[in-house]
């Protein structure tokens, strides 16, 4: 197969993509253009927004390789650097949910406008410190976001909302994660959604471990298609 095409594209207005590419694209949130890493598999049938950790970015290897495996489950996938090169530099920026949770909002407001990611039913998939702004931007977006996975997330900065979350939640920890995996027990309490938290057996909180991240990719997929199904495109509209 020959190599993907790979273009930038610095603008507001909608392109088409053609199918089975992936391109490298910047996103208006205002005045800052924020890069992204956009694959759609020819006949996606959903698209999953992948919000990173702290000091994380579009091109996490963790990340990429859990995109890799929803793209051959037909998934499109959108990879974002949510802050800029220089907000990123201030380290208190990345520990600042409401400043992420706001862009990861844009972005999703901004996929409902694209051409062809109109209508696709939406899921979050967070790491780290990601995780707390996708459950409140999904808070945000009840009607919107259908399913939310958590790749040893910190939910329990977002606990206070925790019991707003309507969509499919799934919470995977590393074992021997302790402090995490003992923030997201609690967090699983305070969900009153479909919620689950799978526990990857002698795996720490990279996912390191020989199998532990492809397991993590696996739950993922099926967590995904269970939760995005295209039954459900009608509910995904422009959020205001």
């Amino acid at each position: 197969m020959n190599p993907m095409p790979s273009v930038w594209i610095e603008s507001s207005t909608p392109r088409q993509l053609p199918p089975e590419t992936e391109k490298h694209i910047r996103i208006p949130v205002g005045q800052t253009l924020l890069a992204a890493n956009l694959t759609l598999p020819a006949r996606a049938n959903s698209l999953v927004i992948f919000s990173h950790g702290s000091g994380s970015s579009r091109f996490s290897p963790r990340n990429n390789f859990v995109a890799k495996h929803l793209q051959k489950m037909k998934m499109g996938t959108l990879l974002v650097d949510l802050l800029t090169p220089g907000e990123d530099s201030v380290y208190a920026n990345r520990f600042n949910i409401d400043l992420l949770t706001d862009r990861l909002l844009s972005i999703t407001k901004w996929v409902a406008t694209h051409t062809d990611l109109k209508g696709m039913p939406i899921g979050y998939f967070g790491a780290s410190t990601g995780a707390a702004s996708a459950l409140r931007a999904a808070i945000r977006l009840p009607q919107r976001i259908g399913a939310i996975v958590s790749r040893g997330g910190r939910p329990d900065l977002a606990q206070h909302k925790l019991g707003q979350v309507k969509a499919a939640t799934l919470l995977i920890v590393g074992e021997l994660d302790s402090d995490v995996l003992r923030l997201n027990q609690q967090a699983f309490e305070a969900l009153h959604c479909m919620k689950e938290l799978r526990v990857i057996a002698n795996a720490t909180h990279l996912f390191e471990e020989p199998g532990a991240l492809e397991e993590v990719a696996q739950l993922a997929g099926t967590w995904f298609t269970t939760f995005l199904s295209p039954a459900d495109r009608g509910m995904v509209q422009s959020p205001e």
